[in-house]
């Protein structure tokens, strides 16, 4: 009997063993499969198109000599997708870190406000002080800390609600859209510059545009990794983080200033795109878990392949005419979003 006893707790500890084994190999090929399936897609999106190379000209082109067809593709095809991969992966990263901030695994920069407010201030530099271009992130980033300002405090009511974060969300969001669709209209709906931004078109961006999003958001992108393993106590009751130690306020303030800056830069040059801060999180749980070590890289690849994807399919569905790839996002991510609030027992009722 004795040793029956103990041999149940060993059993245990085993399987316990084995489980996560079997947890970190397939977040592993998870990682491996992804990461494979990003460099496919972006060979495939530089020879979409009517200017095709092979691997072998496209590495000859870019590091040993002058093709033509090389460099047609460099200027026009590169600056799209390298924007797609870096404002998909910190657009899905946002989501990632608003989810562990507000509790809320809906939470979204697109649902809840950010990008709208982000997406304003861009679009009232860009229309009425063109001579600050430059610092247009800086801008959208303050209408992000703006909007996440007006739902935080609006949603506080003895604690943070789901359900009041995600409803004032929606309204601060229509609020900021009309205010930008206000404004791209006083402007003659101009396309190359501020309904780029209110209708999330990446068709005419430059390397210009790339050198103003790059540093932003690899600074953002690397507090997000430093702040993952607090984002996983985040997750917990206040009490219980207090418990272990953790000033819940002031992480709270810094994880978010991460999250706004990275949806924010994303926003002002990418435009504003819903449901990619929510499809990749959900998507990466169930790959690779809830451990946030191991989500926000993955956050990373997923929403870089999720939104050049997006940008890919756009420009071939209707060829020669190109549809945005905001506009797929919400096709895709408007069903996603209905399938996930059905299937939550806690926000269905």
């Amino acid at each position: 009997m004795s040793e029956e006893k103990l041999t149940v707790p060993e059993e245990a500890r085993r399987m316990d063993q084995s489980r996560k084994k079997k947890k970190t190999a397939r977040a592993a090929l998870s990682f491996i499969i992804l990461g494979v399936l990003l460099a496919a897609l972006v060979f495939a999106s530089i020879n979409i198109g009517s200017l095709q190379v092979s691997f072998g000209e496209l590495i000859r082109g870019l590091f040993v000599e002058r093709i033509e067809n090389v460099a047609a593709i460099y200027d026009l095809r590169f600056p799209r997708i390298v924007i797609s991969l870096f404002a998909g992966a910190a657009v899905a990263v946002a989501g990632v870190l608003f989810q562990a901030v507000l509790k809320n695994p809906l939470a979204d920069p697109g649902i809840i406000g950010i990008s709208s407010g982000a997406s304003f201030m861009a679009v009232l530099v860009t229309a009425f002080l063109p001579a600050l271009y430059f610092f247009t992130p800086l801008f959208a980033f303050g209408g992000g800390v703006l909007a996440f300002f007006l739902v935080y405090s609006l949603s506080w009511k003895g604690g943070l609600s789901p359900l009041r974060i995600i409803l004032t969300g929606v309204a601060v969001s229509a609020m900021f859209s009309g205010l930008s669709d206000a404004l791209n209209s006083m402007t003659g709906g101009n396309s190359s510059g501020v309904a780029s931004i209110v209708e999330g078109n990446i068709t005419q961006k430059t390397w210009e545009d790339v050198q103003t999003l790059l540093p932003y958001v690899i600074v953002g992108l690397v507090l997000a990794v430093l702040f993952s393993k607090m984002c996983n106590l985040m997750t917990l009751e206040d009490k219980t983080a207090r418990g272990l130690g953790v000033n819940v306020n002031l992480m709270r303030i810094l994880i978010s200033l991460v999250a706004v800056l990275l949806a924010s830069i994303s926003t002002a040059v990418a435009g504003a795109v819903s449901f990619l801060g929510l499809i990749v999180p959900h998507m990466g749980r169930i790959l690779v878990g809830s451990d946030h070590r191991a989500l926000v890289p993955f956050s990373m690849l997923a929403g870089a392949f999720t939104f050049l994807l997006a940008d890919t399919i756009g420009r071939t569905v209707a060829a020669p005419y190109e549809v945005s790839a905001s506009i797929i996002m919400s096709v895709i991510g408007g069903p996603f979003f209905i399938i996930l609030l059905r299937r939550s027992k806690k926000y269905a009722a």
